[in-house]
């Protein structure tokens, strides 16, 4: 049983040596000898390889490190998919934590649903005061379609890594799309929704922090992939999910429009919110977008 539920977790690492030993803290303790557990250094310019070498002191054997020249996020979760000896994975993030008793919890779950190719798990959102909010997995839709369109356009269903496990099958249907350097798991979400078994584990398996201080840099890597996106999500769907192309793409446009909006780009906005509209003119209708439309083409673009 214990190989069976033996778990890979992946800790992809660029610049954040700052948190990155608080990470492996929350997840050495937790795992047993069956367990691996793998950082990627993301060719760090900061004292990331430092930090990884005290770590290896502190923890002796206890993990594997890798460094590789600078990818992205989908690169070396690519990278860790190839190189994990175990079937089931985490990808965590080095500014995030695994909740405690987590990997319990997840071998629990594993035993108990063992049809399970991905396993969906509630999660804490900490903000920068420290301040804590659960989020928790309630329901999961019967269908395919109804799943991948409570994911991707209802927003009801909430996915974070870190708070997700994955069984390797899955990525037969696609690896992370190296080209983007966000959003790269929306299609890989999409694809095993549509596809395989999945679960829900509602008690809160990871930590997620979150920053307000990458906003520009986050909309520079959305705009970098732009409407592509929905190219790659609906090239892995099956033909009865391509219903819901049209309502992600309008929804593509009107997010990046938002984010062009916060970013302080206004030639981006505009070419945004033209293409919501020339999808669908019913987007007009949509007042709290009409407004901020209305301010950016006075020359009021205010986020």
């Amino acid at each position: 049983m214990s190989g069976s539920t033996a778990i890979t977790i992946v800790i992809p690492a660029y610049n954040y040596a700052n948190t990155l030993g608080r990470t492996v803290r929350s997840v050495v303790p937790q795992m047993n000898d069956h367990d691996e557990l793998l950082i990627i250094d993301d060719g760090s310019k900061d004292h990331t390889p430092q930090v990884i070498e005290a770590l290896k002191v502190e923890f002796p054997g206890r993990f594997t490190a890798l460094r590789k020249d600078n990818g992205g996020l989908a690169s070396v979760r690519n990278l860790g998919i190839e190189m994990a000896r175990h079937d089931w994975l985490i990808f965590l993030d080095a500014d995030d934590e695994m909740a405690p008793g987590s990997l319990a919890l997840i071998r629990a779950h594993l035993v108990a649903n063992a049809e399970s190719r991905m396993v969906i798990g509630g999660h804490w959102s900490v903000d920068q005061a420290g301040r804590r909010r659960q989020h928790s997995p309630d329901k999961l839709p019967q269908t395919p379609i109804q799943r991948v369109k409570s994911y991707l356009l209802d927003k009801t269903l909430s996915i974070s890594n870190g708070a997700c496990v994955m069984h390797r099958s899955i990525f037969q249907a696609g690896n992370y799309p190296e080209r983007f350097r966000n959003a790269e798991d929306i299609p890989v979400f999409a694809q095993t929704l549509a596809a395989y078994p999945v679960t829900l584990l509602p008690e809160p398996l990871a930590m997620i922090h979150k920053h307000s201080d990458s906003l520009r840099h986050d909309f520079g890597s959305s705009l970098a992939g732009g409407v592509e996106l929905v190219d790659e999500v609906f090239g892995r769907l099956p033909a009865e999910l391509q219903q819901l192309r049209a309502a992600f793409y309008q929804q593509r446009c009107l997010s990046l429009f938002r984010s062009a909006c916060l970013a302080g780009d206004p030639v981006a906005a505009k070419q945004f919110y033209c293409q919501a509209v020339t999808s669908d003119w019913r987007v007009l209708l949509k007042l709290s977008y009409l407004r901020k439309a209305i301010r950016l083409w006075m020359g009021r673009l205010d986020g």
